[in-house]
């Protein structure tokens, strides 16, 4: 009788899926050694990982969710390339209070932990001063878009006034200058008044009217008038002093400027600054001159007055 043919043997070792699938478990094994490691005991934090780990491999409550658009983890290697990602993302999915929240998301620097006796206090510092520094740039880029913008707006502004400053032939009586925060218009004191007075004289009222029309048009804010004076002494029957007198001569324009427009006093101040602000030499008969002036400034509405 013929023997019997001996059944091939299987072919040594584990079979190709057994062995991906241990090196998946080993991975998985050393992802939870490093975050015990990392991180003290806290049940709060382990329930964050597991309900992460539920919601992206569905290993702790049955159900199918899946890695991004593909299959199920179950069904073989192709997700492999994907667990990294998951895992480095992981704790961007939890809800409740991670200490492990990413920190480029947060703006507030990298976090490292230098052992397993992770200090929250040592956390809550680093991202304290961390945080400081990203409102410090953020403060500062919003200061320059605003000056920024206010110059471009005072600008377009000067340039409308100008237009209208022209066209009432006031070019020689009226200096237009502009900041981030307004347009002013400079008339020099002795058109306006004579020497150590603050009436104003008759050949002014005119000025004035046509200054009237141009703030009615163009003045949508704050409307401030300084008086100004050179740094000679004064002192007279109606005013001890160049404060007094620059004081009055502001008082005097708005006062006129009540009287003879429709501009809304609440919006109009009017101040005194004697000759603390000169814009020439006071060492000279041109330069105090033009110390001697009224200054009208046209707030725009990205201004701190308006």
């Amino acid at each position: 009788m013929a023997r019997q043919k001996k059944p091939d043997e299987p072919p040594k070792g584990a079979p190709a899926w057994q062995s991906t699938f241990a090196d998946l478990m080993n991975l998985l094994l050393c992802f939870f050694v490093l975050l015990y490691a990392f991180s003290s005991t806290d049940v709060d934090k382990f329930e964050a990982i597991a309900a992460s780990m539920s919601k992206a491999f569905s290993i702790f409550d049955p159900g199918g969710d899946t890695i991004g658009e593909g299959d199920m983890v179950g069904n073989g290697v192709s997700q492999l390339s994907n667990v990294s990602e998951y895992i480095t993302s992981m704790g961007k999915n939890t809800s409740g209070n991670s200490d492990n929240k990413d920190a480029n998301e947060e703006g507030k620097g990298e976090e490292t932990y230098e052992s397993s006796s992770y200090n929250k206090d040592d956390e809550a510092e680093g991202e304290q001063e961390g945080s400081g520094a990203g409102q410090d740039i953020s403060d500062q880029q919003a200061k320059d878009q605003l000056e920024e913008s206010g110059m471009k707006e005072s600008e377009e502004l000067a340039e409308r006034i100008e237009e209208s400053v022209n066209e009432e032939d006031l070019a020689k009586q009226i200096d237009i200058d502009f900041t981030s925060q307004y347009v002013s218009l400079t008339m020099n004191g002795s058109l306006l008044f004579d020497s150590g007075s603050a009436t104003i004289k008759d050949s002014a009222v005119g000025t004035l009217d046509k200054v009237g029309k141009i703030l009615e048009t163009y003045a949508d804010g704050t409307i401030e008038i300084e008086g100004h004076t050179d740094n000679v002494p004064i002192s007279n029957s109606k005013f001890a002093n160049n404060d007094e007198l620059s004081d009055a001569r502001a008082l005097s324009v708005f006062q006129y400027l009540r009287d003879n427009s429709d501009l809304d006093p609440a919006m109009i101040k009017h101040t005194g600054r004697g000759a603390y602000v000169p814009i020439a030499d006071n060492g000279t008969p041109e330069g105090r001159q033009l110390n001697r002036r009224v200054e009208i400034r046209i707030y725009n509405q990205l201004s701190d007055a308006s």
